[in-house]
């Protein structure tokens, strides 16, 4: 059993480094096809477009050696070179790859540009695995990027919106002031009336199913019988024991007889609570007083 537990433990140590770096968490979240002149320039001076990957985990992600392309069918186009420190992006953090066509510019550069129409496809160091796409529209202006904003910033419930956006570069997209869940359910329900019942009613409903299972799956018949079933016709179970005490009182007699019968009579009438075994043992252990008249009479005062 120990070994067990020591194993599960170590498959679980192992699993969560590994959890902490899946680049399925990653997805592209903003992307610029056509800078303006307040576009934001490079490492060479120049204005281009560019893609914004954002780590949606709270587990720091090495996205090197994953690829970006705008070809579904050459899902391999750019691949980001992997042993550079700008390639592992922190949690809820979000990084910058320069669409400048040209990917020997750097390991932040790919090999081609963003097109205005074209879909963007990040995929995983297999090259066949797609992770995460966008679609950059074709009537998308010069100077806008098209984005995925967090509906919910506290879950990252990221979707794609249809209107173009003021571009943020290497920033988390969605309000940071938006009203989260638990803050509008404090608006709704300032008193916590709300939030009781409801937990009420869960813990109800979790005591009266575990209830039922207690009842179908563990509560047997607490004194079942192990002899064989009654015949019809046959003499009840206090008339058994009644019937063996008169027996055992007029063969032998003697109080130990009438301590037997007496314990048979509460046991097949259910009157006794030994449940565990069902079987009532009666051995002779030379230890009773039942038989010691001396021990059941009073001493006589002694006269003064």
């Amino acid at each position: 059993m120990k070994k067990r537990i020591l194993l599960t433990l170590s498959l679980l140590a192992a699993f969560l480094p590994l959890r902490a770096q899946n680049v399925i968490d990653l997805i592209i979240s903003e992307a610029l096809a056509q800078p303006d002149s307040t576009g934001i320039v490079d490492g060479y001076g120049r204005r281009g477009g560019w893609i914004e990957l954002f780590n949606t985990s709270q587990g720091t992600v090495n996205f090197g050696g994953c690829f970006l392309s705008d070809d579904r069918n050459a899902l391999r186009k750019s691949i980001i070179p992997k042993g550079d420190a700008r390639t592992v992006v922190g949690p809820r953090q979000a990084v910058l790859l320069y669409a400048s066509g040209k990917g020997s510019d750097g390991p932040m550069y790919t090999d081609f540009r963003v097109r205005a129409g074209s879909t963007l496809y990040l995929t995983s160091n297999d090259g066949r695995t797609i992770i995460d796409s966008l679609v950059v529209p074709a009537n998308l202006p010069a100077g806008k990027s098209v984005s995925k904003l967090a509906h919910d910033i506290k879950e990252m419930d990221f979707r794609t919106e249809a209107q173009f956006t003021e571009p943020s570069p290497g920033i988390r997209n969605g309000d940071q002031n938006a009203e989260t869940k638990s803050q509008k359910m404090a608006r709704e329900d300032p008193h916590g009336w709300i939030l009781s019942l409801v937990s009420i009613l869960v813990v109800f409903c979790a005591l009266t199913i575990l209830w039922f299972l207690f009842n179908l799956l563990f509560d047997r018949p607490a004194r079942k019988k192990l002899s064989a079933p009654k015949k019809k016709g046959a003499p009840a179970d206090g008339d058994v024991a009644a019937a063996i005490a008169m027996a055992l009182d007029l063969e032998q007699g003697g109080d130990d007889y009438a301590a037997i019968a007496m314990a048979l009579h509460l046991y097949l009438t259910e009157c006794v609570h030994d449940n565990e075994s069902y079987v009532l043992t009666i051995r002779r252990d030379g230890q009773s007083g039942w038989k010691s008249r001396s021990g059941l009479m009073r001493k006589r005062p002694e006269k003064k």
